[in-house]
């Protein structure tokens, strides 16, 4: 169970879990990532024996263990989100403190200059009625 729930720890950056399998799984996952570290083949074959899937091991080596390259130790954060609602069973997230995230593309919308011209003249003939009808109550 351990090897599975640290191979879904690789897959997916965080998982959500109950806090007791959080704190077993955390040994395992930052031993998994001393071993990406080192990255020789030895290094490699006992991640491969202790997690059996290929695939999981490559993707530990080439970006959990490069992301955690200059930590000395305590790659996984455990956050705790309170009782599950069905068994009241302490829940937790587990999940990789230097975990690689995509930024969301942001596009930049720009106005055309026929659109600001169209924004600003009204605005113009707001504040002109405002004046006339200052200039009208001050009369």
């Amino acid at each position: 169970m351990l090897s599975n729930m640290v191979c879904s720890l690789v897959e997916h950056r965080r998982i959500r879990t109950t806090l007791a399998k959080a704190k077993a799984v955390r040994p395992l996952a930052e031993k998994m990532v001393t071993l990406g570290k080192r990255g020789d083949l030895h290094a490699r074959r006992q991640a491969v024996a202790a997690l059996h899937q290929q695939a999981i091991v490559k993707k530990l080596f080439e970006e959990i263990a490069v992301a955690s390259k200059d930590r000395n130790g305590g790659y996984t954060r455990i956050t705790k989100l309170g009782q599950r609602a069905s068994d009241s069973a302490p829940m937790a997230f587990i999940e990789w403190v230097d975990a690689f995230v995509p930024e969301a593309k942001v596009e930049v919308v720009t106005a055309a200059p026929e659109a600001a011209d169209e924004e600003a003249a009204p605005k113009k003939k707001r504040a002109t009625r405002k004046k006339a009808a200052d200039g009208d109550a001050a009369e």
